[in-house]
């Protein structure tokens, strides 16, 4: 998943606004208590970064 994909989706599914203040802030234990940005910069594949997203914020099937 190319990274432009990654965050359309984000958008779609928090808002525009809210999408970067979720990647930014919020902790996660699926990305081993990193944020959205932090796991990505650490190097994590986008697609796993979706993948970890949709399962803590239970994103319906139809937009993963």
């Amino acid at each position: 998943m190319r990274l432009t994909v990654f965050w359309q989706r984000m958008a779609a599914h928090f808002g525009a606004g809210y999408a970067e203040t979720f990647a930014r802030d919020h902790v996660m234990t699926e990305l081993g208590g990193r944020t959205v940005h932090q796991a990505l910069d650490a190097g994590w594949e986008a697609k796993d970064v979706w993948q970890a997203v949709c399962s803590a914020m239970n994103v319906p099937a139809e937009n993963r």
